[in-house]
Protein backbone atom coordinates (compact mmCIF):
# COMPACT_ATOMS: atom_id res chain seq x y z
CA UNK A 1 0.00 0.00 0.00
CA UNK A 2 1.40 3.39 -1.03
CA UNK A 3 0.62 6.48 1.03
CA UNK A 4 1.35 9.25 -1.45
CA UNK A 5 0.34 12.81 -2.23
CA UNK A 6 0.46 12.69 -6.05
CA UNK A 7 -2.10 10.35 -7.60
CA UNK A 8 -0.54 10.69 -11.06
CA UNK A 9 2.97 9.72 -9.94
CA UNK A 10 1.56 6.93 -7.80
CA UNK A 11 -0.37 5.40 -10.69
CA UNK A 12 2.77 5.48 -12.83
CA UNK A 13 4.75 3.74 -10.09
CA UNK A 14 2.02 1.16 -9.54
CA UNK A 15 1.98 0.33 -13.26
CA UNK A 16 5.73 -0.27 -13.22
CA UNK A 17 5.53 -2.45 -10.10
CA UNK A 18 2.64 -4.53 -11.39
CA UNK A 19 4.48 -5.12 -14.65
CA UNK A 20 7.69 -6.10 -12.88
CA UNK A 21 6.00 -8.26 -10.25
CA UNK A 22 3.27 -10.16 -12.05
CA UNK A 23 0.27 -10.72 -9.83
CA UNK A 24 1.40 -8.11 -7.34
CA UNK A 25 -1.31 -6.19 -5.52
CA UNK A 26 -0.29 -2.54 -5.17
CA UNK A 27 -2.74 0.17 -4.17
CA UNK A 28 -2.80 3.85 -3.25
CA UNK A 29 -4.20 5.71 -0.29
CA UNK A 30 -3.83 9.44 -0.72
CA UNK A 31 -1.87 11.20 2.01
CA UNK A 32 -0.59 14.73 2.36
CA UNK A 33 1.67 14.96 5.40
CA UNK A 34 1.34 18.75 5.30
CA UNK A 35 -2.24 18.35 6.59
CA UNK A 36 -3.04 16.65 9.88
CA UNK A 37 -6.60 16.06 8.66
CA UNK A 38 -5.18 14.23 5.64
CA UNK A 39 -2.97 12.13 7.92
CA UNK A 40 -5.97 11.17 10.05
CA UNK A 41 -8.06 10.29 7.00
CA UNK A 42 -5.27 8.22 5.47
CA UNK A 43 -4.65 6.37 8.73
CA UNK A 44 -8.36 5.58 9.01
CA UNK A 45 -8.33 4.26 5.43
CA UNK A 46 -5.31 2.07 6.18
CA UNK A 47 -6.93 0.63 9.30
CA UNK A 48 -10.11 -0.12 7.33
CA UNK A 49 -8.26 -1.74 4.43
CA UNK A 50 -5.10 -3.35 5.82
CA UNK A 51 -5.52 -6.13 8.40
CA UNK A 52 -1.81 -6.28 9.27
CA UNK A 53 1.18 -3.99 8.79
CA UNK A 54 4.56 -5.67 8.43
CA UNK A 55 6.45 -2.41 7.94
CA UNK A 56 5.61 1.28 7.89
CA UNK A 57 8.37 3.14 6.04
CA UNK A 58 8.41 6.85 6.88
CA UNK A 59 10.14 7.98 3.72
CA UNK A 60 8.27 11.10 2.60
CA UNK A 61 10.05 14.44 2.84
CA UNK A 62 10.31 17.92 1.43
CA UNK A 63 13.57 19.87 1.36
CA UNK A 64 15.18 23.12 0.30
CA UNK A 65 11.99 25.17 0.51
CA UNK A 66 13.46 28.50 -0.57
CA UNK A 67 11.13 30.80 1.34
CA UNK A 68 9.47 30.07 4.67
CA UNK A 69 6.05 28.47 4.24
CA UNK A 70 3.50 27.23 6.75
CA UNK A 71 1.28 24.17 6.55
CA UNK A 72 -2.49 24.47 6.97
CA UNK A 73 -1.94 23.59 10.64
CA UNK A 74 0.62 26.35 11.18
CA UNK A 75 3.84 24.32 11.14
CA UNK A 76 6.88 25.41 9.17
CA UNK A 77 6.46 23.28 6.05
CA UNK A 78 9.58 21.10 6.29
CA UNK A 79 9.12 20.48 10.01
CA UNK A 80 5.41 19.87 9.50
CA UNK A 81 5.83 17.28 6.74
CA UNK A 82 9.03 15.60 7.83
CA UNK A 83 8.38 15.40 11.57
CA UNK A 84 4.89 16.28 12.80
CA UNK A 85 3.05 14.52 9.97
CA UNK A 86 5.07 11.33 10.39
CA UNK A 87 4.68 11.46 14.18
CA UNK A 88 0.90 11.53 13.88
CA UNK A 89 0.85 8.77 11.26
CA UNK A 90 2.98 6.49 13.44
CA UNK A 91 0.84 7.21 16.49
CA UNK A 92 -2.39 6.37 14.67
CA UNK A 93 -1.06 3.15 13.12
CA UNK A 94 1.03 1.90 16.04
CA UNK A 95 -1.54 -0.49 17.51
CA UNK A 96 -2.05 -2.23 14.16
CA UNK A 97 1.73 -2.51 13.69
CA UNK A 98 2.07 -3.90 17.21
CA UNK A 99 -0.67 -6.47 16.58
CA UNK A 100 1.29 -7.54 13.50
CA UNK A 101 4.64 -7.55 15.34
CA UNK A 102 5.77 -5.29 12.53
CA UNK A 103 8.35 -2.58 12.04
CA UNK A 104 8.58 1.17 11.70
CA UNK A 105 11.40 2.49 9.54
CA UNK A 106 12.32 6.12 10.17
CA UNK A 107 14.20 7.62 7.22
CA UNK A 108 16.41 10.44 8.44
CA UNK A 109 19.27 12.26 6.77
CA UNK A 110 22.97 12.55 7.47
CA UNK A 111 22.31 16.27 7.18
CA UNK A 112 21.28 16.26 10.85
CA UNK A 113 24.99 16.61 11.60
CA UNK A 114 24.92 20.09 10.06
CA UNK A 115 22.93 21.46 13.03
CA UNK A 116 23.67 21.28 16.76
CA UNK A 117 20.15 20.67 18.02
CA UNK A 118 16.53 21.75 17.77
CA UNK A 119 15.30 25.36 17.90
CA UNK A 120 12.73 24.80 20.63
CA UNK A 121 12.31 28.55 21.18
CA UNK A 122 11.34 29.10 17.52
CA UNK A 123 10.28 25.84 15.90
CA UNK A 124 8.25 27.67 13.26
CA UNK A 125 11.44 29.59 12.37
CA UNK A 126 9.65 32.93 12.33
CA UNK A 127 12.70 34.75 13.75
CA UNK A 128 15.24 33.20 11.43
CA UNK A 129 14.76 30.98 8.38
CA UNK A 130 17.24 29.26 6.09
CA UNK A 131 16.04 26.30 4.07
CA UNK A 132 18.87 23.82 4.61
CA UNK A 133 19.32 24.20 8.40
CA UNK A 134 15.55 23.92 8.85
CA UNK A 135 15.49 20.74 6.76
CA UNK A 136 18.35 19.33 8.84
CA UNK A 137 16.48 20.13 12.06
CA UNK A 138 13.37 18.40 10.75
CA UNK A 139 15.37 15.25 10.02
CA UNK A 140 17.07 15.46 13.43
CA UNK A 141 13.61 15.57 15.00
CA UNK A 142 12.64 12.47 13.02
CA UNK A 143 15.77 10.62 14.12
CA UNK A 144 15.12 11.57 17.75
CA UNK A 145 11.55 10.32 17.39
CA UNK A 146 12.82 6.96 16.16
CA UNK A 147 15.19 6.51 19.08
CA UNK A 148 12.63 7.75 21.61
CA UNK A 149 10.09 5.28 20.22
CA UNK A 150 12.67 2.49 20.56
CA UNK A 151 13.12 3.36 24.24
CA UNK A 152 9.40 3.53 24.93
CA UNK A 153 8.76 0.20 23.22
CA UNK A 154 11.54 -1.45 25.22
CA UNK A 155 10.17 -0.02 28.48
CA UNK A 156 6.67 -1.26 27.65
CA UNK A 157 7.87 -4.70 26.55
CA UNK A 158 6.17 -4.40 23.17
CA UNK A 159 7.05 -6.34 20.00
CA UNK A 160 7.23 -3.58 17.37
CA UNK A 161 10.73 -2.93 16.07
CA UNK A 162 11.85 0.55 15.06
CA UNK A 163 14.93 1.23 12.96
CA UNK A 164 16.49 4.49 11.83
CA UNK A 165 18.32 4.90 8.53
CA UNK A 166 19.40 7.43 5.93
CA UNK A 167 19.89 7.11 2.14
CA UNK A 168 23.23 8.88 1.82
CA UNK A 169 23.86 11.04 -1.22
CA UNK A 170 21.32 9.72 -3.72
CA UNK A 171 20.09 11.11 -7.00
CA UNK A 172 16.43 11.96 -6.39
CA UNK A 173 14.14 14.93 -7.05
CA UNK A 174 14.09 15.96 -3.38
CA UNK A 175 15.53 19.42 -4.03
CA UNK A 176 13.36 20.22 -7.05
CA UNK A 177 12.11 23.37 -5.30
CA UNK A 178 15.56 24.62 -4.30
CA UNK A 179 17.11 27.83 -5.59
CA UNK A 180 18.86 27.79 -8.97
CA UNK A 181 22.26 28.01 -7.28
CA UNK A 182 21.55 25.00 -5.06
CA UNK A 183 20.22 22.97 -7.98
CA UNK A 184 23.34 23.80 -9.97
CA UNK A 185 25.53 22.71 -7.06
CA UNK A 186 23.50 19.52 -6.78
CA UNK A 187 24.19 18.71 -10.44
CA UNK A 188 27.90 18.72 -9.64
CA UNK A 189 27.49 16.77 -6.40
CA UNK A 190 25.36 14.18 -8.21
CA UNK A 191 28.41 13.12 -10.19
CA UNK A 192 29.76 11.64 -6.96
CA UNK A 193 26.49 10.31 -5.56
CA UNK A 194 24.67 7.00 -5.92
CA UNK A 195 21.46 6.01 -7.66
CA UNK A 196 18.06 6.38 -6.04
CA UNK A 197 17.81 2.57 -6.08
CA UNK A 198 20.95 2.21 -3.97
CA UNK A 199 19.67 4.99 -1.73
CA UNK A 200 16.65 2.80 -0.98
CA UNK A 201 18.79 -0.10 0.25
CA UNK A 202 18.95 1.10 3.89
CA UNK A 203 15.15 1.35 4.01
CA UNK A 204 14.66 -2.11 2.55
CA UNK A 205 17.22 -3.57 4.93
CA UNK A 206 15.56 -1.95 7.95
CA UNK A 207 12.16 -3.21 6.81
CA UNK A 208 13.22 -6.81 6.24
CA UNK A 209 16.55 -7.88 7.73
CA UNK A 210 16.87 -9.61 11.10
CA UNK A 211 19.51 -8.91 13.72
CA UNK A 212 19.44 -5.12 13.52
CA UNK A 213 20.15 -2.98 16.58
CA UNK A 214 18.37 -0.24 18.47
CA UNK A 215 20.24 2.99 19.11
CA UNK A 216 22.04 3.02 15.80
CA UNK A 217 21.54 4.52 12.35
CA UNK A 218 21.93 2.50 9.17
CA UNK A 219 23.14 3.92 5.90
CA UNK A 220 26.00 3.98 3.36
CA UNK A 221 29.40 3.43 4.95
CA UNK A 222 31.86 4.77 2.34
CA UNK A 223 33.04 8.28 1.46
CA UNK A 224 31.85 10.04 4.62
CA UNK A 225 28.77 7.84 4.75
CA UNK A 226 27.37 9.13 1.45
CA UNK A 227 27.67 6.03 -0.76
CA UNK A 228 28.61 2.36 -0.55
CA UNK A 229 27.52 -0.75 1.34
CA UNK A 230 24.89 -0.32 4.04
CA UNK A 231 25.97 -0.68 7.65
CA UNK A 232 26.04 1.08 11.01
CA UNK A 233 26.85 4.79 10.77
CA UNK A 234 28.62 6.96 13.31
CA UNK A 235 26.00 8.68 15.44
CA UNK A 236 26.57 12.26 16.57
CA UNK A 237 25.94 12.92 20.30
CA UNK A 238 23.10 15.39 19.76
CA UNK A 239 21.06 12.73 17.96
CA UNK A 240 21.19 10.73 21.20
CA UNK A 241 19.98 13.59 23.44
CA UNK A 242 17.21 11.87 25.38
CA UNK A 243 16.02 15.07 27.08
CA UNK A 244 15.54 16.82 23.75
CA UNK A 245 13.92 13.71 22.26
CA UNK A 246 11.37 13.54 25.08
CA UNK A 247 10.71 17.27 24.70
CA UNK A 248 10.07 17.18 20.95
CA UNK A 249 7.90 14.07 21.47
CA UNK A 250 5.74 15.89 24.04
CA UNK A 251 5.56 18.93 21.78
CA UNK A 252 4.35 16.73 18.92
CA UNK A 253 1.63 15.23 21.09
CA UNK A 254 0.46 18.71 22.05
CA UNK A 255 0.65 20.19 18.55
CA UNK A 256 -1.07 17.25 16.83
CA UNK A 257 -3.49 16.73 19.73
CA UNK A 258 -2.66 13.03 19.63
CA UNK A 259 -1.22 11.11 22.57
CA UNK A 260 1.19 8.49 21.24
CA UNK A 261 0.54 5.54 23.53
CA UNK A 262 2.97 2.62 23.36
Amino acid sequence: VMLNRSEKKSMEAIAVLEEEFAGGNVSLIKLDLASLDSVRAAAAAVLAKVPSIDALICNAAIAQVTTRELTVDGFESQMGVNYFGHFLLCALLFDRIEESKGRIVVVGSAGYKMVDGLSFDDLTFEKSYASNPVYCESKLAQIMMGFELQRRIAAAGKDTRVYVCHPGASRTNLIANASLAKRAAYCIISLFSQSAERGAYPEVMCATQSGLKDGTMYGPTHRWETVGPVGECELAPHAQDQVAAAKIWKMAEEQTQQVFTV
